[in-house]
């Protein structure tokens, strides 16, 4: 019989580490191969983890809510082939544990640790914690609400064991987590940070329904209200004259149909449209971070997604600016179907500069969106609806029927001002308004 660890495999270039949400398997239960595991979190997809090899599941090195690294053992599995040489097991996993017992045992010692440790504090859906940092807050007496003060460093801004340690060194000599700014004798200091708010009580009666968020959604929430905390907002307006558009669709919807089997939609136009405007107003594609801009070269639009749970994820169309039309659609049409069936990759939501959500699929005729962290900007598209409106001739002005929309984009005003904004939506809508009738697709 030998043990075998299993590894945590890799999920995309990007990601180093996942969430275990639960285990599908208990020890002593018998494996099959290719049968899962264990399921775990990145960001906003899970995934399940199936099994390399055959065999009985001896022990979890992890539980629920733990945070495992690319590359490390999660499980240990015993199977039927000899220890000194197997060679399925040697092609899937990395080594055979040569002290299984001893390792087990220091392994169950450290959980058993961890777990009496950790029992004052638990993740609220929140903010993230791993074990390690909660069982050091333990011994520490750090609570939760000073625990939510910290800045983290790690991954997605969650709190790592240097973090933890660095504020307790700061707490002991009366110093803060955050670095005092370099200030010029001639500047005066920095106004003081205003007071985070408390939500305010609701009153429940028996008429109410308490229904817990689920983990999508508190992730949603948390990046929301990151963003709102993070960006000052500003949203301008333009309306579009998108006649054009709309004929050519409806002339070739059909024919593209029959020779593609997929629909075409408004999406890709309008996805094709915010490339060719990044090319001209580049500056609309960067992050912040701190005193910097960070400027993208590659234009990867994330295109917000409703999901049938009623949840909402962003899988991002990379290299837009390098595809034409007939690339953009299959791209959009790929991911928007396995976003529905969740089955998208973790690297397929992560590096976008620039998002599109189009809230005219609700009915919508505009909306002022919340910026995708750490982008700054997300361009909302309306309902196109039919309206009169004049008409430019060389013989005068006329009134006749034309398919218009709204186009709206919120802006981060720490660098982006009204001029560029302003003019980076207007050349959205010029594009779309000069859409040429004779495009092949």
């Amino acid at each position: 019989m030998a043990k075998v660890e299993l590894i945590m495999p890799k999920m995309g270039e990007s990601v180093a580490e996942a969430t275990i949400i639960s285990w599908h398997k208990e020890v002593g239960e018998s494996i099959e191969m290719d049968e899962t595991i264990v399921e775990i979190a990145t960001d906003k997809v899970d995934s399940e983890v199936p099994s390399s090899l055959e065999g009985t599941l001896v022990e979890k090195l992890f539980d629920v809510d733990a945070v495992v690294k690319v590359g490390e053992p999660f499980a240990i599995i015993e199977t039927d082939a000899e220890e000194s040489n197997s060679p399925a097991a040697t092609a899937a996993q990395e080594e055979v544990i040569p002290q299984a017992e001893e390792v087990a045992q220091q392994v169950e010692e450290v959980i058993e640790q961890v777990t009496e440790s950790i029992s004052k504090i638990e993740n609220t859906g929140e903010r993230f914690y791993s074990p390690l940092v909660r069982s050091i807050a333990t011994e520490e007496g750090i609570t939760v609400e000073e625990l939510d003060t910290i800045n983290g460093s790690g991954k997605d801004g969650r709190v790592t064991k240097n973090d933890l340690l660095q504020h307790l060194e700061n707490r002991t000599s009366g110093k803060t987590d955050t670095p005092s700014p370099k200030v010029a004798v001639s500047t005066p200091p920095p106004s003081p940070a205003p007071k985070v708010s408390t939500p305010p009580k609701v009153s429940i009666s028996g008429n109410s329904e308490i229904v817990e968020m689920d983990r999508m959604r508190k992730l949603i929430a948390d990046h929301m209200v990151m963003s709102k905390q993070t960006s000052p907002h500003v949203t301008s307006f333009v309306e579009a004259d998108v006649t054009t558009v709309v004929n050519w669709r409806n002339k070739i919807k059909g024919e593209f149909k029959q020779r593609e089997g997929q629909n075409i939609t408004f999406t890709p136009i309008f996805i094709e449209a915010v490339a060719k405007a990044i090319k001209d107003f580049p500056m609309i594609n960067v992050s912040v971070d701190g005193t910097n801009i960070v400027v993208h070269k590659n234009v990867n639009i994330g295109m917000a997604a409703a999901l049938p749970s009623g949840n909402l994820i962003v899988p991002v169309v990379k290299g837009a600016d390098q595809m034409n039309l007939m690339g953009i659609t299959k791209t959009v049409n790929d991911l928007a179907n396995r976003a529905r069936n969740n089955q998208l990759k973790p690297d397929e939501i992560q590096g976008g500069t620039f998002t599109l959500t189009n809230v005219g699929s609700f009915g919508n005729v505009m909306g002022t969106p919340i910026i995708n962290q750490p982008q700054v900007a997300i361009l909302a598209v309306g309902a196109i609806k039919k309206k009169p409106a004049v008409i430019e001739t060389p013989h005068g002005d006329l009134i006749g029927i034309r398919h218009m929309m709204f186009l709206s984009l919120s802006y981060d005003h720490r660098v982006v001002d009204g001029a560029l904004g302003g003019s980076f939506l207007r050349k959205v809508a010029d594009y779309l308004e000069q859409f040429d009738a004779n495009t092949s697709i």
